[in-house]
């Protein structure tokens, strides 16, 4: 959990991600956030709505912007690669001890779903990723993914994290030459995050 901060916003509408993008690419916020952003925070009603401090709600909209951006700019490559895989996070699974029968593949240092709980975002979501093509990888952490692209040559990968953890891999994958997509969390901490399975889907 790379923030210090905790925050939920899985009562947030999932266009208020969009407005937040639309508004900074409008202000040409983008790289550039300093006291602009404090005026878009105030606008959104950031600090009534998440709880979080000035600024630990700028942090958070930078990022989630940083995201939804990179989406835009690869979307037209990744809608054009063929070998693609997804990568979750395992702190999204219902259980996050032995009740969940998901094994560890140290070879690949993820988790392998068994899909033994119908209402788990991770069973979801692997699901999902399996019909349609996907390698699925439930990884404990973004450092064990150099490891798997190292592996295997993917054209497209598809990463749910929070915000930080996506823009560190967003850096990686430029290094490797591999288009991503990004799905962030919409709740972070240690245990039971969360992620909207409809955007994840509309990704995929």
């Amino acid at each position: 959990m790379p923030y210090k901060f905790n925050f939920d916003l899985t009562n947030i509408s999932r266009s208020f991600f969009r407005e937040v993008a639309k508004l900074a690419y409008e202000k040409n916020l983008h790289g550039k956030i300093g006291l602009k952003a404090r005026s878009l925070v105030k606008k959104l009603r950031i600090l009534e709505i998440t709880g979080l401090d000035a600024s630990e709600a700028i942090m958070l909209i930078e990022d989630l912007v940083d995201v939804y951006a990179r989406n835009l700019i690869d979307e037209r490559r990744f809608k054009n690669s063929k070998v693609r895989a997804l990568f979750l996070p395992h702190c999204s699974r219902k259980y996050m001890d032995q009740r969940c029968q998901a094994q560890f593949d140290e070879e690949n240092s993820s988790y392998r779903c068994r899909h033994c709980s119908p209402d788990c975002l991770i069973n979801q979501a692997t699901r999902l990723g399996e019909q349609r093509g996907y390698d699925v990888y439930v990884v404990p952490g973004g450092s064990c993914i150099p490891k798997i692209l190292k592996k295997k040559r993917y054209e497209g990968v598809v990463g749910v994290g929070c915000s930080q953890e996506l823009k560190m891999a967003i850096r990686y994958l430029d290094g490797a030459g591999i288009c991503g997509q990004g799905v962030p969390l919409i709740k972070n901490g240690c245990a039971h995050t969360k992620f909207n399975m409809e955007s994840l889907e509309r990704i995929l």
